[in-house]
């Protein structure tokens, strides 16, 4: 696999990781996105059972089989199986990429994520807020504007430290683009500065993108939101422990 079929697949994976290339702006610049509205919720569903299984194989089986599992409901995610690590395993929908990500309502995106402790209860919130209100029909103005009433009042959490998640689950599909899936590890991190992690530079493994937007000219009340930046480090093993395509 090429770097630029893997900065297209992590342009629009979950929680939307993007790396340099010739071909994200354009995508983000789409007038006329493949999926402009939400699809019937039906869409978005899964058999449990089979939800249960790509939740879980988001992780190596050391993590996942103790970790606490998330399943979609028509209101929002449920708790399906409790854990006893502390780690979290869902499967993501299209709507937790950024807020202008043209496959937002992409209802083939399947993205298994297991979020280590920290990230569980500092990321997840987040998440749950959004799922919730936009399964219940409301717009991605309005959910932004919960989100932001919520923070003000101290509703959600700050981001805790050394918050990461694994998406090495050799069954998602993250994007329409190429070959449809990556495995990467995941940082989330209170700064902007992707010198730090020499992210975004030609030939290093770690892409990254602002946790909220991609264009703040788009959304620009996510302006005032707490800095939350996502570093994704390319690794080259699926969770069962097989190598997996090259950058």
């Amino acid at each position: 696999m090429t770097r630029t079929k893997m900065s297209n697949i992590l342009v629009s994976a979950c929680l939307l990781i993007v790396a340099p290339s010739t071909s994200w702006p354009a995508a983000a610049q789409d007038t006329k996105p493949a999926y402009a509205s939400m699809a019937p919720v039906e869409q978005y569903l899964m058999e449990r059972n089979s939800e249960i299984a790509l939740a879980r194989s988001a992780a190596p089986d050391a993590i996942s089989r103790h970790a606490t599992v998330l399943v979609l409901g028509r209101h929002g995610y449920e708790t399906a199986v409790e854990g006893k690590n502390g780690w979290v395993c869902m499967v993501e929908r299209g709507w937790m990429a950024t807020f202008d990500s043209p496959e937002f309502w992409n209802p083939k995106i399947r993205g298994a994520v297991c979020l280590n402790p920290p990230a569980a209860r500092s990321i997840l919130p987040f998440a749950d807020k959004r799922t919730e209100w936009l399964l219940a029909g409301h717009s991605k103005v309005e959910v932004i504007a919960v989100i932001k009433a919520a923070l003000d009042k101290k509703e959600l959490p700050a981001l805790e430290p050394e918050a990461m998640s694994y998406m090495t689950s050799k069954s998602s599909y993250l994007t329409d683009k190429d070959d449809h899936n990556g495995p990467h590890l995941m940082f989330y991190e209170p700064i902007s500065d992707d010198a730090t992690f020499g992210a975004n530079m030609p030939n290093s493994p770690v892409v990254s993108v602002n946790y909220w937007h991609l264009s703040p000219q788009e959304y620009p009340q996510l302006e005032s939101f707490p800095p939350i930046r996502i570093f994704a480090v390319v690794v080259n093993k699926w969770s069962d422990g097989t190598s997996a395509p090259s950058m």
